[in-house]
């Protein structure tokens, strides 16, 4: 045979090599990851909730998700063990002691801070305010009515069956 017939199978056999052993690289991570949870420690659950570890059993763990509320859960639904720090800011909202550094751009709360000062917003050389009431379209009913043209009497839902 060809090399050039066998190549494509050599690519795919290649392939899937290399994706079932990132697979098994992961799968063995998280088992070092779940390993590592001790009584005490803070985790996440593939569902997203946060509970602290009670006790490891081998293929369970007890969790308190609330105080005095403890649940059974098997290992493999941890989804991550937390660290510390970590697990009290995002559970209890206890932000680390000390210098606090911010990686990114400053982010406001609200809209509030990014205005300059007290002036109001103004759009282009008109500072008229605009009033958005339905002023005129009462007052174009008003004049039909009083022209004496059929006024429409029905109201939102209404049907025309007689």
């Amino acid at each position: 045979m060809n090399i050039v017939t066998l190549l494509p199978f050599i690519v795919l056999i290649g392939a899937m090599f290399l994706m079932t052993r990132s697979a098994k690289n992961k799968q063995r991570q998280a088992a070092q990851m779940r390993d590592q949870m001790q009584p005490g420690t803070g985790v996440r659950t593939i569902g997203g909730m946060y509970a602290t570890v009670k006790e490891v059993g081998d293929d369970t763990v007890l969790l308190e998700v609330a105080p005095g509320v403890h649940a059974v859960y098997a290992k493999n639904s941890v989804g991550a063990v937390l660290e510390d720090a970590e697990y009290n800011r995002i559970v209890h909202g206890i932000e680390p002691e000390g210098d606090l550094k911010v990686d990114g751009p400053f982010v406001p709360d609200d809209a509030s801070t990014l205005t300059d000062g007290d002036a109001p917003a103004t759009t282009g050389s008109d500072s008229a305010k605009i009033d958005l009431g339905k002023s005129d379209a009462a007052d174009a009913k008003a004049q039909d009515a009083e022209q004496g043209e059929p006024k429409d009497t029905k109201a939102d839902g209404d049907a025309d069956a007689k």
